[in-house]
């Protein structure tokens, strides 16, 4: 039976209600703006703002240097804090943080496996009161672009053709018939996928009763046939990045795959440039 190759990236909800006030932890909850969180949020947890706080809505990009460094030192988070991460959608966005926190350089973040789901699930404690946290002085560890792609790298990987490029939207977009899911805004203009892309939707990375990620054994039967978990280099997509950042690190950081890209520009960007193929 294989095992996850980093089980440390992952916490539960046990472990979380016995260490989450921990001097060395932080809590933070990410989601796509703080509605769930101000409605109730794990004791001691600060939120996040997926749209303001992990972006730079100027750019179009994800929040830069400074902002990051400012984002922790307000949170209450140092080079040496343990941060865990949760969030709604199953840890979409907390994927998404994670993502970003390692392109950063900080060692200590996981994810709360299961997200808000599982801890409201089981009735664990919520509370409503505001997470008074002292600021700190954030100093980066050596950060790693190389966890991120741009859009001329994927083009260069399409002519190149030794990369798998994995979709993991819904089969509804994937083919075109609809360009995001509903309620959503950020919309291109074409709907389809890049050519060559298989689509593997994220959530058949975890487990439908709780949102928890699947076992190592599932996940490698999941995405061993593409090649994902070969030598071959891998690029994630979606439509925003942060569906793919989940997939990103079921494949990179439980299975262990090295040479695996999120592509954050994702769908939003491709299907909206001008020459770019697609297709449906």
């Amino acid at each position: 039976m294989a095992e996850y190759v980093n089980p440390d990236t992952l916490v539960d909800t046990d472990w979380v209600a016995a260490h989450g006030g921990d001097d060395d932890v932080r809590l933070v909850e990410v989601d796509v703006d703080t509605s769930s969180y101000d409605s109730g949020h794990i004791p001691g947890a600060v939120g996040w703002n997926w749209e303001t706080q992990l972006s730079d809505g100027i750019r179009r990009d994800i929040a830069s240097p400074e902002q990051w460094k400012e984002l922790l030192e307000s949170s209450g988070i140092a080079a040496d804090t343990h941060v865990i991460l949760y969030g709604d959608n199953n840890n979409w966005f907390a994927a998404f943080a994670y993502w970003q926190f390692k392109m950063g350089g900080h060692e200590r973040v996981s994810l709360m496996n299961g997200g808000r789901l599982k801890w409201e699930q089981e009735g664990r404690e919520l509370t409503t009161d505001e997470t008074v946290v002292e600021s700190t002085t954030y100093e980066a560890g050596e950060a790693d672009p190389s966890l991120r792609v741009l859009q001329p790298d994927v083009r260069a990987a399409l002519d190149d053709g030794s990369t798998v490029l994995v979709d993991v939207r819904s089969p509804a977009e994937f083919t075109g018939e609809i360009l995001a899911p509903p309620g959503l805004q950020e919309l291109s203009q074409r709907g389809g996928h890049i050519p060559g892309a298989d689509n593997v939707p994220w959530l058949t990375a975890v487990n439908e009763a709780d949102g928890t990620f699947k076992s190592a054994d599932e996940l490698l039967e999941i995405y061993g046939p593409l090649g994902a978990t070969g030598d071959a280099p891998v690029i994630t997509y979606c439509r925003i990045g942060e569906r793919s950042a989940h997939t990103w690190f079921a494949l990179h950081e439980l299975l262990g795959v090295g040479n695996v890209r999120n592509y954050d520009g994702s769908w939003t960007e491709w299907g909206s440039m001008i020459g770019q193929p697609i297709e449906r």
